[in-house]
């Protein structure tokens, strides 16, 4: 008989950044899984998304939280109060909470997908109430949970060494891309993009991610400025993603010289991605650590080349398809001007990243994840 197994998507956000990204291609692969007879698949969800999941996963049964969870606080006293009871309700034999926070008495075996351990190793890097939330979450997880799952070795390796987690209990299960949805984009749908963006035909370099600072981004832009004043053309930078703790990415966009352009257009479309990402002459993702890194991974698909660094689990992802560079805004700059002067290593790099791409597919995901869950009942 297949096991049971209850995917709590309560937290993913409205904007589907990395991790609504990756709750929904887990979804629909282990809807597969589902069909397959290899699992039972529930969901829980926001009461706004359950359609979009009812969609993703035909024949999942698809339950929808209260309205008061949209709120986080509300959220997490639900998460504790109640969703062991929705976990009984729908005769779960497992649960998967794909992020850190768990239940202290979830009733059945629960699985945690732990993605970083940032807020340990960097902790100047990220807002302190939440670093201080995610840390205990964290130590929780690893005292209660019965697998924990994370995206990379990297993770894995973090995971023993800050928190002395018994290595047996963790499963790697790389992130997927599909490359239905991300492939290199057609130049009409390209052009239609730079068009609304307001960038009128002119080359730009693309950024996907929140504006934090462990993800680098005022490097980047003082790196592209010293980069793009030596084009005879310069590009533009165009940051997407959301302004959380963005002041230092403010002050480095406002010391921009003026001859040169920044675009900030905040979150993009799902749906805007491809476009975005494979029409960029160049996407940059400098980051100084990432859980998994699946911009570069969503980059390498759409055919574009990919300027990243080789901090935690990025060389996981990226290989030899991918240019590396130093975090600094000089080495920055450097990787910016080889890939500007060079248009057959941007050629090699884009061929180099859909092949390796190919590789990350979220039904492999999907299979590690199913393969967690079993063990998680036999523990």
């Amino acid at each position: 008989m297949s096991p049971r197994v209850l995917v709590d998507a309560t937290a993913v956000p409205a904007d589907r950044g990395a991790l609504g990204r990756y709750v929904d291609g887990l979804v629909a692969a282990l809807g597969g899984a589902r069909d397959g007879g290899e699992i039972d698949l529930a969901i829980v969800c926001q009461r706004s998304e359950k359609e979009r999941y009812t969609r993703l996963a035909p024949g999942a049964h698809v339950v929808a939280g209260p309205a008061a969870i949209t709120h986080r606080q509300s959220r997490l006293a639900w998460e504790q109060s109640t969703l062991p009871h929705v976990a009984a309700q729908v005769g779960a034999d497992v649960l998967h909470v794909p992020y850190p926070s768990m239940p202290d008495r979830p009733g059945v075996p629960t699985v945690v997908t732990v993605h970083d351990l940032g807020f340990f190793t960097d902790p100047d890097l990220h807002d302190e109430e939440r670093a201080s939330y995610l840390r205990s979450a964290t130590r929780r997880a690893v005292r209660r949970a019965a697998r924990m799952i994370v995206p990379s070795q990297a993770t894995r390796d973090d995971l023993v060494e800050v928190l002395d987690a018994v290595p047996s209990r963790i499963d790697v299960a790389y992130h997927g891309v599909d490359p239905a949805v991300f492939h290199p984009p057609e130049p009409a749908e390209a052009a239609a993009l730079r068009s609304r963006l307001g960038l009128h035909g002119e080359p730009y370099v693309a950024y996907l991610g929140a504006l934090q600072p462990r993800k680098n981004v005022a490097a980047l832009v003082e790196g592209w400025a010293m980069a793009a004043a030596e084009q005879a053309e310069p590009s533009t930078l165009v940051l997407a993603g959301g302004r959380t703790l963005a002041a230092e990415v403010d002050k480095a966009v406002a010391a921009v010289p003026a001859q040169l352009r920044v675009v900030r257009p905040g979150y993009l479309a799902p749906a805007d991605l491809p476009a975005y990402l494979g029409g960029a002459l160049v996407v940059a993702i400098p980051s100084r650590g990432e859980g998994f890194g699946l911009p570069v991974l969503e980059a390498m698909s759409c055919g574009a080349p990919v300027l990243t660094t080789r901090r935690t689990s990025l060389p996981e992802v990226g290989g030899d398809a991918v240019d590396y560079t130093e975090p600094e805004a000089d080495g920055i700059a450097e990787g910016l001007r080889r890939l500007f002067g060079d248009p057959e290593r941007r050629r090699r790099l884009a061929e180099a990243g859909r092949a390796r791409a190919a590789q990350f597919t979220w039904e492999a995901s999907a299979e590690a994840h199913v393969a967690s869950y079993r063990r998680a009942l036999e523990s």
